[in-house]
């Protein structure tokens, strides 16, 4: 009946919830290295522009772009948005020398494009569309 937040819960039911966010209809949730390099390589034989969120589920500037981060995935399908939670796959985040959450790295064929440190939404919607306009 109520969200979370307005009855007694654990903070795992506040990551279970956070978690399912992460993901949405164009964003896709990335929790092995495997499944990391399988949405690469689809990326890189079709083309495509990729925009990965590394994101943890106990942040507020990570919860509060994500919905901005979904609006984006929706509004350039021919764009592959993935979102990696640093706590769960640390490896691929230190690959990445992640320091600070919400990091959004925009790569074609592997190799980084730009990068954005932080929720600044403008700021993400900005290098979005410089990016889709280059592609």
């Amino acid at each position: 009946m109520g969200q979370c937040w307005t009855q007694f819960c654990t903070q795992n039911d506040i990551v279970k919830s956070t978690t399912a966010e992460l993901a949405g209809e164009n964003v896709h949730l990335i929790t092995t290295m495997e499944k990391w390099e399988e949405k690469n390589s689809e990326a890189s034989k079709e083309g495509k522009i990729v925009v990965v969120n590394f994101s943890t589920t106990w942040s507020n500037p990570c919860r509060e772009i994500l919905p901005a981060y979904s609006e984006l995935a929706d509004k350039y399908p021919s764009i592959l948005f993935l979102t990696v939670d640093v706590d769960k796959l640390a490896e691929l985040s230190t690959k990445w020398d992640i320091k600070a959450t919400p990091s959004f790295f925009f790569l074609r064929d592997g190799r980084q494009l730009d990068t954005l440190v932080g929720s600044n939404k403008a700021e993400l919607q900005k290098k979005m569309t410089a990016i889709a306009e280059s592609n």
